[in-house]
């Protein structure tokens, strides 16, 4: 692959393209590094302003949510804000899979929208859809974040992904040859060849930003370290999967730089990202609405872990009011040093998912399980848990060489400790760790 000059692609490249294709993502990029300075009133204010046009046009064209509003005694036209929507039910799962022919808005032909299919959580197909400003609109707000990590538009991308995506047409050929410029080291087949076959197209293309699976991006660098190899992208961006801080570590050690933890998922595109202060994680304000609930439905207090909702506001295709994405997160007050006046998240706590059950029936995040034994006992060097029943464990663990005896006891009582003493722990040394169709790894898997 030629590797342009990055001010050729950024000032030249990149706005033909948009041209070409009619597209907003540049226009909303621009749009959004101005708006993210203003004051968190301001954002709440076009925040707002965006749910009173989707709630309107929500109830004129989508007869779903017609009826949820009829049925939930709301007025549409009297909904200032989203707390006029406390008792619209949580749109869930599998609302979008019994009716989603029914959520999507008959304003938009088929040819107009965009499909995402995500096997997400369950392993349970969920398909949804976001007409094409709509995706234009996120895409912007990528870069928004992809910028915080310390890239910029115009420089090659190198992609930690599962089964990405090859060009076909003379189109997309064009496409990543003057625009997109990416290397992808494909996360289903990481053996020393295609790790040296991408090490010679990085040092071709010389990518600004190494994006990805937090824990892919972790066994390339963990590779690159055993070797004495470094790599000098102007960014780093973890998304897809919690990032864990033992191996946020190696990575920051092998990049020269710190990680960038992103947040999103295909329903809903992104929700939050940290930024260059990296204290927290600034919530995609702009054009997502996200709420915080316990389990009894009422808001969490800032600093307390609970479900996270979101309405995006720019998907006029397929709206999504109040949407339950199926992940924990610990919303803030707090103000970022950085002077945005995008509210953040502490951090994200985990999938519902791959929350375990304990005995005793309260629930135990996966990453603090792993946290707490995978980075602290010696000789593991990768672990899944899986809760098939109750009371069973089965632990898939890829042993290092300090591992033995000793460490298969401590890390049977830790789970035993976390979960009750009544748990019964299979542990079962593999070769690696599976990974999901996506290229995802899970850690912890509850099937209770």
């Amino acid at each position: 692959m030629i590797r342009l000059p990055d001010s050729l692609v950024r000032h030249l490249f990149e706005p033909l393209w948009d041209r070409y294709e009619g597209s907003v993502r540049l226009a909303t990029l621009a749009r959004l590094r101005q708006s993210q300075w203003r004051s968190r009133a301001e954002i709440e204010a076009g925040q707002n302003l965006l749910l009173r046009q989707l709630v309107s046009h929500a109830a004129a064209t989508s007869p779903f949510y017609r009826s949820r509003f009829a049925k939930a005694g709301i007025e549409p036209s009297a909904v200032r804000s989203i707390a006029d929507l406390a008792d619209l039910p949580l749109l869930t799962k599998d609302d979008v899979r019994e009716h989603r022919d029914r959520i999507v808005s008959t304003a938009y032909r088929p040819d107009q929208l965009v499909l995402a299919k995500t096997g997400g959580s369950t392993g349970v197909a969920l398909r949804v859809y976001c007409d094409r400003k709509g995706i234009q609109l996120r895409a912007g707000a990528a870069l928004r974040a992809d910028e915080w990590s310390g890239w910029r538009l115009g420089q090659p991308l190198a992609s930690i992904w599962g089964n990405p995506p090859r060009p076909v047409t003379l189109k997309n050929k064009v496409r990543r040859l003057v625009k997109d410029r990416v290397i992808y080291l494909d996360t289903m087949h990481i053996d020393d060849q295609a790790v040296d076959d991408f090490l010679a197209e990085w040092r071709t293309m010389r990518p600004g930003l190494l994006y990805g699976h937090a824990h892919s991006i972790f066994i390339l660098c963990e590779i690159l370290r055993s070797s004495g190899i470094s790599l000098n992208p102007s960014g780093v961006v973890a998304t897809s999967m919690m990032l864990i801080e033992s191996e946020r570590r190696v990575i920051e050690e092998v990049c020269g730089i710190k990680v960038t933890n992103r947040y999103g998922c295909e329903e809903v595109s992104l929700i939050a990202c940290e930024c260059e202060e990296h204290r927290g994680m600034h919530l995609n304000a702009d054009h997502n609405i996200v709420e915080f609930l316990r389990d009894d439905g009422t808001a969490c207090a800032p600093g307390e872990d609970g479900r996270i909702v979101v309405t995006e506001l720019i998907n006029r295709g397929m709206p999504m009011l109040r949407y339950e994405v199926g992940d924990r997160g610990v919303p803030s007050d707090r103000d970022c040093p950085c002077g945005r006046g995008l509210p953040l998240m502490e951090h994200l706590t985990g999938r519902v998912a791959d929350f375990l059950v304990a005995t005793s029936g309260h629930r135990v995040a996966g990453i603090s399980i792993i946290e707490n034994t995978l980075t602290r006992l010696p000789g593991i060097a990768q672990m899944q848990v899986i809760q098939a029943e109750a009371r069973l464990l089965q632990v898939n663990l890829v042993p290092g060489s300090e591992y033995g005896r000793e460490t298969e006891s401590a890390l049977i009582a830790s789970l035993q400790d976390y979960l009750g003493d009544e748990v019964q722990v299979r542990v079962e040394q593999v070769a690696a760790i599976p990974q999901e169709e996506s290229g995802k790894y899970r850690f912890t898997i509850c099937r209770v």
